[in-house]
C-alpha cells in the first residue's frame, strides 16, 4: 500500500516527506529524535506534523490488518465474491469495512442457541406454559433427555 501518498494527501505535505518520515519511524527512531536530528531528511517537519504522520500511519496499518482479517474470514466461509472483494479493498474507513462485514459475521453460540440446536425448544415451551401442573418435572423432561 502506498501509505506515503495517502498520508501526504491527507496532511497536505509532500510524498517524499511522508515516505522519509515513515522510513525513519520504521527504523525505530522516535519523533523527538527525528524532529531534532533528522530535519534534513524530513524537509523540516516539526514534531506535531511528525505525530500526525505517525498517527495516520498507525491508522492505515490497523485498517489494512482488519481488512486482511475480514477478507480471510469471508473467504473461509466461501462467500467472497469479486465484487465484495473490490468493495472491501476500496473501503477507506474502519466503519465502512465493518459495515461490509456485518452480514458475514458469525453469531456467538450461547447456551440457549446450543439448546435449540439440540432440540430442547419444545421442552422449554412445555415448562413455560405449564399446561399440566399435575405432572412431575421429571416426567416432562424424560422424553427430551438421553440416558
Amino acid at each position: 500500500m502506498l501509505y506515503d501518498q495517502l498520508i501526504a494527501g491527507e496532511l497536505g505535505i509532500r510524498p517524499d516527506q511522508a515516505s522519509a518520515t515513515i522510513a525513519l519511524l520504521d527504523a525505530g527512531n522516535t519523533i523527538p529524535f527525528i524532529a531534532r536530528y533528522r530535519k534534513e531528511r524530513t524537509a523540516g517537519l516539526d514534531e506535531e506534523q511528525l505525530r500526525q504522520i505517525s498517527g495516520a500511519l498507525d491508522n492505515l496499518r490497523a485498517l489494512d490488518e482488519r481488512r486482511a482479517a475480514i477478507l480471510a474470514a469471508i473467504e473461509s466461509q466461501g462467500k467472497l465474491t469479486p465484487e465484495l472483494r473490490e468493495h472491501l479493498l476500496a473501503a477507506t474507513t474502519r466503519t465502512a469495512l465493518e459495515d461490509l462485514y456485518q452480514p458475514f459475521k458469525t453469531k456467538r453460540r450461547t447456551r440457549a442457541s446450543v439448546a435449540r440446536e439440540r432440540g430442547l425448544a419444545p421442552l422449554a415451551a412445555l415448562i413455560l406454559e405449564q399446561s399440566r401442573p399435575n405432572r412431575a418435572l421429571d416426567a416432562i423432561v424424560q422424553p427430551f433427555v438421553s440416558a
